[in-house]
Formats: structure tokens, C-alpha cells, sequence
């Protein structure tokens, strides 16, 4: 029998990798002589560096960089051939900052744009740029300007770090971007449908959670407004309404208007960059899982994309999570066969979250044993 293991990470607990690696182990203990394949996944956001790193058997690159501060911190890309993989979080994501140290006026992503540009200059070819996690509100115009790009106010003067500073911009300037920034292809993983403005916009949704009140968020907001006026005209084309411009604090608009980005939904990107289609063919068995399966599941997380695919190719799913909440005809519409939660009976979430490993294996182990007995001899 082929099994194929495609979790997410469950967070607070195990990566993808160490996921799959338990679910492995359960599935051997039902079945000595299963082909297992492991695929471990992720949806665009945290752990997808290490996810794609391991299915494609790249490499992490450390480097010094700025935090969102402009601090100096440790950060890590991926290279895997002519792809780098970033993760804005690495750089600018809100766990490098304290809570008395948030403040997306002038919170900057300059970091994710210099291992950006590290990468590039190391040989790659192609980015994949995570978001999810940061720190900014900047219209991603920090990362840009580590790149070559100038903001400029009325008077030619580069703009300070920070969104606050976007109400002055009057016009960019790329003539210091190098070749290898304008020649790159961007692919940028990006698992929500916000706008760049408005009441689901980057300032209104996503600020307040970065440290932001009421006049910070209206202060942002015009902010964002003005640096929309002036990226599409410079860019000519139209960004400000498209889904996901909003993502990030607005970083995804600035790669799209300025380096052409495309935005794609991340556990469908991560799919196709390692393979996974391929490794479903002849499979008799999919496993997947995350921390937590709800009504949010069918919105680009992983456990939905497996299920799409394995569907589509009339293979049994399997899901595994830690709870397990919601209506489970959703979930089987998601293409999923079941939905097992690793609870044995009440507990407390930081009780499963330290014991996470060894349930994840026995609850792989009796899910294909189940599997196995209802199948038709």
C-alpha cells in the first residue's frame, strides 16, 4: 500500500516535517509494509521555508539583516536550486518586537527585501515570497527600497522608514534597481483575499493587531491611499483592488505593482512547488492534518488543498488535527473520507500541544488500521 503524509505544521507543537515523520511511524505500526511518501506542507505562511527547504532538499542561508526596527537580527532564507524562498516574517514579523514595541508608523519591511536581494545576488533566479506574520504597514515599500527602488517626497528627499512616512510620497524612483531585481520572478504565497484599502484593507484589518489604535489605523490608511496614487501611476496598472494587495500590510501591493508579482494562494503554490500531484498518482492513501480543523479550513489551508487534490484523483483523505470543530459535511466536501481529532477524551489545548508527537502517531496508527479493516477485501 503507497501513503502518501502531507501535513501542515501543528503550531505551537511540531513542524510539518516532524508531522510527518510521526504520522510515518503510526502508519509502519499498522502497516510494517506500507510505501510511505512524505510531502510535509504548509499554506504560504509560517514553517512553508522549512517545508519546501525539506521537499526539495535545499539548504537555509543565514545572514544579518535589519528588523523591523532596523535593528540588526539573524534571519534565514531558503535556496533550493534557482528558487529562494522568503519569509517576510523572518525579517519583519511581529514576534521580533515586543508589545511595547509595536508601531506600524514606523515599523519597516527593509529586512525581507535585503535577504531578497542576498538571494538574487546569490544566483537565484526565482522568489517565493511568504507573507503573513509582519510587523509593517509599509506597502512592503521597506523591502522595496533594499532592493534599489527610492521613495521620494516634493522635494526629491527619500522618504523615512515606516508607513507614517507614505503620506508624503510624491514619486518613486527606480534607477538604481539592478538588473537581476528587475529580471527576477516573483511568486508571492498569499492566503487571504483583502484589499489594499477600505474596511477589509491593510490598515483597517490588520493594524490593529500590530499595535495600532484608532488614529493610527486612519493615519495608516491615508497613508496607504497616497502610496496607492502614486505606485499606479508610476507602475500604470491598477493594484490597490486586487484580492490579496492588502496582505502583509500592504506589502503584497508594492511587489505587485513594482516587481510584477504574482499572488497565488499559498498551500496550492507549496503543492505544486514540491510535487505533490505527481506523488498522489497510484497512492492508496492520503494523510494530512493541522493543529485545528473549522469553518476557516476551506479558506486556503492545507488540509483543504490535499483533500482537492486526492479528490480529483479518487484517493481516499484522511484528516488529522487537534481539534476537530464545525460541521464534518464541510469537511468531507472538502474531499476528505474523515476527520479524526488526537484528543482521547477532554483535554486541555497545552496538554495535547506538549504531547502532540506520540498522539499524532497513535491516532495515524488507528486511523489506518480503520482504514485498512473497511476496505474491500
Amino acid at each position: 500500500m503507497k501513503v502518501v503524509i502531507a501535513p501542515d505544521s501543528f503550531k505551537g507543537s511540531l513542524t510539518a516535517a516532524l508531522a510527518a515523520r510521526a504520522i510515518e511511524r503510526g502508519v509502519r505500526a499498522a502497516l510494517p509494509r506500507a510505501v510511505t511518501v512524505l510531502k510535509p506542507m504548509a499554506d504560504g505562511g509560517e514553517g512553508t521555508l522549512d517545508a519546501l527547504v525539506s521537499a526539495l532538499g535545499g539548504e537555509r542561508l543565514h545572514l544579518e539583516v535589519q528588523d523591523p526596527l532596523g535593528r540588526p537580527v539573524r534571519a534565514a532564507y531558503g535556496r533550493c536550486g534557482q528558487l529562494a524562498v522568503i519569509e517576510l516574517a523572518a525579517a519583519s514579523g511581529l514576534p521580533l518586537l515586543t508589545g511595547a514595541e509595536r508601531d506600524p508608523l514606523r515599523s519597516d519591511s527593509f529586512g525581507t527585501g535585503q535577504l531578497m536581494r542576498a538571494a538574487l545576488e546569490g544566483g537565484a533566479h526565482e522568489l517565493l515570497v511568504c507573507l503573513g506574520g509582519s510587523a509593517t504597514v509599509d506597502g512592503g515599500s521597506g523591502l522595496l527600497r533594499a532592493l534599489g527602488f527610492r521613495f521620494l517626497d516634493a522635494r526629491g528627499q527619500p522618504l523615512p522608514p515606516g508607513g507614517a512616512a507614505l503620506l508624503d510620497l510624491a514619486q518613486i524612483d527606480d534607477l538604481q534597481v539592478p538588473p537581476a531585481v528587475r529580471t527576477a520572478r516573483v511568486r508571492v504565497a498569499c492566503d487571504v483575499t483583502n484589499p489594499l484599502l477600505g474596511p477589509q484593507g491593510a490598515s483597517a484589518v490588520f493594524a490593529p493587531q500590530k499595535g495600532a489604535g484608532p488614529r493610527e489605523v486612519a493615519l495608516l490608511e491615508a497613508a496607504l491611499a497616497r502610496f496607492a496614487q502614486v505606485l499606479e501611476a508610476h507602475a500604470r496598472r491598477p493594484v490597490r483592488n486586487q484580492p490579496g494587495a492588502g496582505a502583509a500590510g500592504g506589502a503584497a501591493a508594492g511587489l505587485v505593482g513594482l516587481l510584477r508579482a504574482t499572488l497565488e494562494p499559498g498551500a496550492a503554490l507549496v503543492a505544486d512547488a514540491i510535487h505533490l500531484d505527481a506523488a498522489l498518482e497510484s497512492a492508496d492513501l492520503v494523510i494530512s492534518g493541522e493543529g485545528r480543523l473549522d469553518a476557516q479550513t476551506a479558506s486556503g489551508k492545507v488540509v483543504a488543498e490535499v483533500g482537492r487534490r486526492a479528490r480529483a484523483r479518487a484517493v481516499p483523505c484522511l484528516a488529522l488535527a487537534g481539534s476537530v470543530t464545525g460541521d464534518l459535511g464541510d469537511l468531507h466536501a472538502l474531499g476528505l473520507s474523515a476527520a479524526l481529532s488526537l484528543a482521547r477524551g477532554p483535554a486541555r489545548q497545552e496538554e495535547l500541544m506538549r504531547a502532540a508527537e506520540p498522539l499524532l502517531e497513535a491516532a495515524a496508527e488507528q486511523a489506518v488500521r480503520l482504514f485498512v479493516s473497511a476496505r474491500p477485501r
